[in-house]
């Protein structure tokens, strides 16, 4: 679990209004397909907004994220709040908004990138100023705990988001090139392949087997992320609904008694079962287990999810794995069971 809650420059200046309890569960207007929001496209030399909305970085990491964005040609920018720590956070509720709040307020910064991912976000979806952010669209990238914030700021405002590498882990070839692929030089009907497994270590490990679940191609919208934070939404106002969507779905240091629960819970759900395709990623030490008698984390997978009969695949590389993939949340896409593809249906970008 503690993966899971594992760029600058100084102050621009500019501060941001925040909503409160004017704003709070239940009060939301949730977007219509129609209404989704195309942020433009990243391009070297525009300035990146590097924020901590969740568990704290420590200055080193956030350092070295700061040189990868700049070899990328992009220039990296944070607040002082980013290190700020409070207690496990990155800083208390109110300043991690504030960070994500200024960001899409700044005119300056033209996308986001979150530094790393980590408990915390879940606290803030009530404090976000989603007009802001629906007048300022812009490039939001993270994974892990940020799947909150990537379908709850989907779902109030129709802004499309990003799930790829985080700050602290953008230091692959791979992640680098998926990334810049997908928000920096995007192209129409984006083709999405996995990459390439040359450790020979990893090629045993059975976390990093791919295969087909239920074989097929499957077409929507894609959404959900860390199966984790799928998982707690469920009950609040930004629950995901999985209606003709392609289902992404990874963890990391789950047993896989705990992945049966959560998509056993999936599976009791309105949407789940409504989905049109799924896509599990690396679920990276989800397969062991103090149990003797336990199911493999593959017998679990199969056992859930084949039965529900849609298009479904195993080990597509995004995830708490070096090399991640970046795909657009609330964007068309097709799923290919047989060679394991990911199509983009539209352009995810202005």
């Amino acid at each position: 679990m503690q993966k899971r809650r594992q760029f600058i420059g100084s102050a621009l200046g500019i501060s941001a209004t925040m909503i409160f309890p004017n704003n709070v569960f239940g009060n939301s207007n949730f977007v219509f397909e129609d209404e989704r929001i195309f942020p433009a496209r990243l391009r070297k030399g525009d300035v990146v907004g590097l924020i901590a909305p969740g568990y704290a970085i420590n200055e080193e990491v956030l350092e070295e994220a700061k040189t990868t964005l700049m070899a990328m040609g992009l220039i990296p920018y944070h607040t002082e709040r980013i290190l700020s720590k409070h207690g496990y956070f990155s800083n208390t509720d109110a300043e991690r908004a504030k960070d994500v709040n200024h960001m899409f307020a700044n005119p300056d910064v033209g996308g986001i990138l979150c530094a790393r991912g980590g408990y915390g976000c879940t606290r803030i979806m009530h404090m976000l100023d989603y007009e802001n952010i629906k007048k300022n669209p812009k490039v939001l990238i993270g994974f892990s705990d940020i799947t909150a914030l990537l379908n709850g700021i989907f779902k109030e405002t129709g802004l499309i988001t990003f799930h790829g590498p985080v700050g602290s882990t953008l230091n692959d070839p791979y992640s680098i090139e998926q990334l810049q692929s997908v928000v920096m030089y995007p192209k129409d009907q984006l083709l999405i392949q996995n990459a390439k497994i040359e450790n020979q270590r990893l090629k045993k490990n059975p976390e990093y087997e791919r295969y087909v679940i239920t074989p097929g191609i499957g077409e929507g919208k894609l959404l959900g992320g860390s199966l984790t934070l799928i998982n707690t939404l469920i009950g609040t106002p930004h629950e995901i609904d999985f209606t003709n969507a392609l289902v992404c779905i990874e963890d990391v240091e789950e047993a896989p008694y705990r992945i049966d629960r959560m998509l056993t819970q999936l599976l009791a759900g309105r949407s789940f079962s409504k989905a049109a395709g799924i896509l599990f990623g690396v679920s990276a030490g989800c397969n062991s287990s103090t149990n003797p008698n336990s199911f493999s984390l593959k017998e679990v997978i199969m056992d859930r999810i084949g039965p529900l009969k849609i298009p479904s695949v195993y080990g597509m590389s995004f995830g708490h794995v070096a090399q991640n993939l970046t795909f657009p949340i609330g964007v068309k896409a097709r799923l290919n069971t047989e060679d394991m593809t990911l199509q983009l249906l539209e352009r995810p970008l202005e």
